[in-house]
């Protein structure tokens, strides 16, 4: 799904880039010349993740990642059952099994696999699984919100159970919790075991040849991921001790960067005529120009350049475009006799030229405000008495209304419903907020529509209100388990709850459940969404009519 924003004379595509959950690709049109940049994506759907799009608007600049070169993935299938099975004959031999990964991404899409395994082998439902990040805890919960964000098998999933509610894997808060007793397999954080406790395994457990390390994902030079790839005869630990180095060594990518084939098929469906290629080693880089220019070199209808900058080396690209000046104001109604010349004044306004004469500059120049309205239609055949019962459980203000003589609701005084023959048509002025709410309100009317016992629910529970004092005071308990006691924090009025960390600070409105951070604060967007999942999901629990 591509959006479109503009600004300011800037029109600005994003597109599914397939890397992690929400990562997208940006293309920026500056005075006609369009710019697409890929950041990192992939192709090839996995087990959770829909494949990266291909934007409908040809770039005439394409910024592309270079990261594996000319290098060919492993099919998914062949990938998967070859980790699957090296992972058995490890703990099979009596062996524990290591697997560094990032909390993000990657750790995910290894779980799902991995679980499944041990469903369908009951042999191994004695020996334990763990991830071990604190940080891939608290991503799973977005993972297990945001579901409707991936792909078709993990929505049709999701109706029966969430895929990311695991059976046979559990959470290690620490190493004190862990028991080392016997075969296991830990999926433990940084990915390239340059510290943290991924180094602290596999320094314990790398002098015994019964146990493996399966490096998953890509390495950087000089990190200890990529130097064991090598499979040296001993390493060295972060003390400085030498240990011998018996345990097995595999390297099987779940890397979701694009390899060569990706790549080239991407660029041959954009046929961009400028290509740059980035986020890559210099050699990999070098060997995917070649390719690419040989790829195009008997091409006689596709022109394109292929260019690797060195970090921070410009890269200076000319267009020719045409210029269009537009008569607007008095000077577009005045008919000039034949031979009569007019003067006027070119302006330059967002890459745009306009003529004017000099008494219309400061009409021009003094731009009116607009607001953008937006419309949603989503199929439904209930009842809106029924949606109306379910929106008062988010929204205390829900309104009965008439919008042309047809039957509506207008929710926060923001957002209007109109019932229309099978379907329901939202209507709202756009800004942040009221984005929200109709957010909120969409995934109300989709859970209706879907779920044939809401029906029965919010009649059994519509004499129900929300408890706020309730909600706030479980809120209150979550935030302090996440944070700390000492970064959670309730105002003087009970209206608001505060989160503080590291000197920024979130708070949580529990008369809306919205969450604003400080004015001008940037670096505090991690922890709004961290505080955001956790309210959406107590009240959630709260309410199991609705969701």
């Amino acid at each position: 799904m591509q959006q479109k924003l503009y600004i300011a004379g800037y029109c600005l595509i994003m597109s599914r880039s397939g890397h992690v959950l929400g990562a997208a690709m940006f293309m920026i049109e500056i005075a006609g010349v369009k710019i697409l940049y890929t950041g990192d994506f992939s192709r090839q759907e996995d087990r959770h993740l829909m494949a990266a799009e291909i934007p409908s608007v040809r770039p005439d600049i394409l910024i592309i990642e270079s990261t594996y070169g000319t290098h060919i993935h492993e099919k998914r299938e062949e990938r998967e059952a070859r980790f699957c099975n090296t992972v058995h004959d490890i703990v099979n031999r009596g062996g524990r099994c290591l697997i560094p990964v990032f909390a993000l991404g990657r750790a995910q899409e290894l779980l799902l696999i991995l679980d499944e395994y041990w469903q369908n082998h009951p042999e191994l439902h004695d020996i334990p699984i763990y991830y071990a990040s604190s940080l891939a805890k608290k991503c799973m919960a977005v993972y297990q919100t945001y579901v409707n964000a991936m792909n078709e098998k993990i929505r049709k999933q999701i109706s029966i159970n969430n895929p990311f509610v695991f059976k046979h894997i559990s959470n290690l808060k620490s190493m004190d919790h862990f028991d080392d007793i016997g075969p296991s397999v830990v999926m433990a954080s940084p990915g390239m075991m340059q510290s943290g406790l991924s180094r602290e395994l596999f320094e314990s457990w790398c002098t015994d040849k019964r146990n493996g390390v399966i490096i998953a994902g890509y390495c950087v030079e000089g990190t200890l991921a990529k130097h064991i790839m090598s499979e040296p005869e001993e390493v060295t630990t972060m003390s400085g001790q030498k240990l011998p180095l018996k345990m097995s060594v595999d390297y099987i990518s779940f890397s979701a960067h694009t390899d060569y084939q990706q790549t080239s098929e991407f660029i041959r469906a954009l046929k961009p005529p400028h290509v740059l290629l980035v986020h890559g080693e210099q050699n990999e880089m070098a060997r995917l120009k070649a390719a690419l220019i040989r790829e195009y070199e008997d091409n006689d209808e596709v022109h394109i350049e292929v260019h690797n900058p060195r970090n921070t080396e410009a890269v200076t690209l000319y267009f020719r475009g045409e210029k269009l000046a537009k008569v607007m104001g008095s000077l577009a109604d005045k008919k000039a006799d034949q031979g009569q010349r007019i003067s006027g004044i070119l302006v330059k306004r967002n890459f745009n030229y306009h003529i004017l004469i000099p008494s219309d500059l400061s009409n021009y120049t003094d731009l009116a405000m607009s607001t953008v309205t937006q419309t949603q239609a989503i199929q439904y055949s209930g009842s809106l008495m029924l949606l109306a019962q379910h929106l008062q459980i988010i929204a205390d203000d829900v309104e009965e209304i008439e919008v042309q003589d047809k039957p509506a609701l207008r929710i926060f005084k923001a957002i209007t419903l109109v019932q229309e023959p099978g379907m329901i048509v939202l209507e709202w002025v756009a800004n942040p907020l009221n984005d929200m709410y109709a957010d909120a309100v969409m995934t109300v009317i989709l859970e209706v529509q879907s779920n044939p016992k809401a029906q029965k629910v919010v009649q059994q529970n519509s004499s129900k209100k929300f408890d706020k004092e309730m909600y706030a005071k479980r809120l209150e308990i979550m935030l302090e388990d996440m944070f700390g006691q000492e970064c959670v924090t309730k105002s003087k009025t009970g209206n608001t709850l505060s989160v503080t960390v590291d000197g920024k600070a979130a708070n949580i409105s529990l008369d809306t459940r919205v969450v604003v951070c400080e004015e001008g604060s940037v670096e505090d967007e991690p922890l709004r969404e961290m505080v955001e999942v956790a309210v959406q999901r107590l009240y959630e629990t709260m309410h199991p009519a609705l969701f």
